[in-house]
């Protein structure tokens, strides 16, 4: 049996001020610092009594969310590059305005990108599907993952076990603070109990 959790990180400072989030290292707003400790709190039940391991986006807005929750369940996150939001190229630090306003292609396909030096959703795919493999493969039964909206709408199409080629027909998104509950039985099913369930932010 292997259960994993997927959190969303919460509210960013790049939420509030109309900028792009990617690879912008911004940190939490407060709100965002409470709703972390709430979510962390929610899941010490949970995992009572559990070996547990952490991975976590090192952008500073996902680093941050899995400190607070790795706080209150006893876990140090093991910081992971693979698991960054979708890099956007020269869009990086600029406004979501001035993106609308500059940008080269409009995304119709996973192969489509917004600026020439952006990834496309095939690139955020493959760097995401080793990192995947290795979770999957692994012995660890209880996982934590903190990561950004993009990236786990990828993470959960994989879980699936759907092709990349599926991101051209359908999503599976969430929003920030949304938690994820997925279970890989001992017969090799994969289940997802909850998506982007917002609860564990009360």
């Amino acid at each position: 049996m292997k259960y994993i959790v997927t959190i969303q990180h919460t509210q960013s400072i790049h939420h509030t001020n109309g900028m792009v989030g990617s690879w912008t290292d911004w940190d939490l707003s407060q709100l965002g610092i409470h709703q972390a400790e709430n979510i962390g709190k929610n899941l010490v039940q949970m995992f009572a009594g559990k070996k547990l391991v952490m991975y976590s986006s090192d952008l500073l807005r996902a680093k941050h969310t899995a400190e607070i929750v790795g706080k209150h369940l006893e876990v140090q996150p093991i910081l992971k590059a693979e698991l960054r939001e979708r890099n956007l190229g020269r869009c990086v630090g600029q406004s979501v305005l001035w993106l609308k306003e500059n940008i080269e292609v409009q995304e119709k396909t996973i192969d489509d990108r917004m600026f020439s030096d952006a990834e496309s959703r095939r690139d955020e795919w493959n760097r995401l599907f080793p990192l995947f493999e290795e979770i999957m493969a692994s012995q660890d039964e209880n996982i934590v993952i903190v990561s950004h909206g993009d990236l786990l709408s990828v993470f959960n199409a994989m879980f699936l076990g759907v092709d990349v080629s599926s991101l051209n027909e359908f999503e599976l998104f969430g929003l920030a603070g949304g938690v994820s509950i997925m279970i890989k039985n001992d017969d090799g099913k994969r289940i997802i109990k909850r998506l982007s369930d917002l609860s564990f932010l009360k």
